[in-house]
């Protein structure tokens, strides 16, 4: 076994049982986040535990086992899937509908990290990242929060009480907690708060036991009409309303790819080795592009890297990422419980809106740490010039009459203007660009808690 000041590169010659329980582990410290988008969405809780589980083992087998990574619920997405659903809504179309068409668009943002692994490979890595600099991905980190804030709050206004609750035992947890309370705060505050509710509200008592009772033990976790191929299999395709969702959402994948880089990088420094070099950065993204793709594809939320799980190698210095396949293994068999997926989908709304505030909150919080700890001169007017057009056209245009800017039949979400706005300044505006290539200190993670 490799041990060194403590540290263990191979699980297995802990023993069998030690070994299943770090897996166990980490699906604990990726659960809570990667729940929570299925719940705020609408998209199957089932169908995302199981390809979160099957784009782990992907990303595992693409990189030669070498990365200690797992790929769960990417929160980037969700403006994207909320103005789709609202376009969606406006032409009569059901929100059930209406993510199958914005599951089109995400699998098209997966394959923009396989054009992306294509040029890093070809091209380098260094010259790749000098289009995607703090000064842009910063401020639309910035903007998904802030676009999602007002959802947090009307779900909070169900039950106040709930809400609160949540957020106090969230934040009790990440800065009073010890040991694995402080890796799963979310978890915690989401189980804490809907027993609290099932305690206080009659109606979510009687919903749960309507819903859990009435869910199978076992069933198999996506439907054919909630997958892309049930859509295009149907001959009943909106193709304008498809480009449309398909141009909203893949401008997003710019602020996933950097954060991708981010995460890689500090997975390296926290396990003493570089992974964007040995697999390869365009490993790695090959293995997220694709995870994200063919989980879309059947009805599942975009995938990203996790950097909770990144807390608990560095908390259990057990640095195996067989660990992290087993946590994968997990999910894959929890998907295949309707009656689990009935108990999450139960959850009280102000449960989610408590949890989700701070959430979306911690989102915006990190963006501005990414501009923060990358020196980003504000000194500069093309910098300040760049920042404000992202902020004011990403938070503008989702806040105006028309919620989004539209050539023809094709509609441009604030975010998508402003990401492609921010990239084009970057590269055309006169002064320095500032490249971006994080290290274990500066990476930031865009997605979970």
């Amino acid at each position: 076994m490799e041990n060194r000041n403590g540290v263990i590169y191979n699980a297995k010659e802990l023993g069998v049982g030690k070994t299943l329980v770090l897996g166990l582990q980490h699906m604990f410290a990726m659960f809570g986040a990667t729940v929570l988008v299925p719940i705020l969405t609408g998209l199957s809780v089932s169908a995302t535990l199981l390809f979160a589980g099957i784009a782990t083992l992907f990303m595992h087998l693409v990189t030669g086992r070498k990365v200690p990574v797992f790929l769960g619920s990417s929160f980037a997405f969700l403006g994207g899937y909320a103005a789709v659903k609202a376009a969606g809504s406006a032409i009569g179309m059901t929100d059930r509908v209406s993510l199958v068409y914005a599951c089109v668009g995400v699998a098209c943002a997966g394959l923009m990290y396989l054009i992306l692994a294509l040029v890093c490979k070809v091209w380098g890595s260094k010259n790749v990242m000098k289009f995607f600099p703090p000064v842009v991905t910063g401020p639309i980190i910035i903007a998904i929060g802030l676009n999602l804030a007002p959802s947090a709050i009307n779900n909070c206004t169900t039950n106040w009480l709930v809400a609160i609750f949540a957020i106090a035992v969230v934040i009790v947890c990440n800065i009073w907690g010890k040991g694995m309370i402080k890796i799963i705060p979310i978890l915690i505050g989401v189980v804490s708060s809907y027993v609290l509710a099932l305690i206080v509200d009659p109606a979510v008592r009687a919903g749960v036991v309507e819903k859990v009772a009435g869910a199978a033990w076992f069933g198999l976790p996506f439907k054919g009409e909630d997958t892309v191929f049930g859509l295009f299999f149907s001959g009943n395709v909106n193709w304008q309303f498809l480009v449309s969702a398909v141009i909203t959402i893949v401008p997003i994948a710019f602020a996933t790819m950097m954060e991708h880089v981010g995460d890689i990088s500090a997975i390296g420094g926290t396990v003493g080795r570089n992974f964007i070099e040995d697999p390869g950065l365009h490993r790695t993204l090959i293995g997220d592009g694709v995870g994200t793709a063919i989980a879309s594809l059947f009805g599942a939320p975009a995938n990203t890297t996790y950097g909770e799980n990144t807390g608990v190698l560095a908390l259990t210095k057990v640095y195996d990422p067989f660990v992290i396949r087993l946590a994968a293994i997990y999910a894959i068999v929890l998907s295949f419980c309707p009656k689990f997926a009935a108990l999450i989908e139960a959850m009280p709304s102000a449960t989610i809106g408590g949890v989700s505030l701070i959430l979306y909150g911690m989102i915006s919080a990190i963006g501005v740490r990414n501009v923060v700890e990358n020196k980003t001169n504000f000194q500069e007017s093309r910098n300040v010039i760049i920042a404000a057009l992202i902020l004011g056209l990403a938070i503008g245009i989702s806040y105006s009459a028309a919620g989004a800017i539209s050539f023809g039949s094709i509609s441009f979400s604030g975010l998508a203007v402003a990401s492609i706005v921010g990239i084009v300044l970057n590269a055309v505006l006169p002064g320095r660009r500032k490249e971006y290539m994080p290290n274990e200190e500066n990476s930031s993670s865009l997605g979970k808690y």
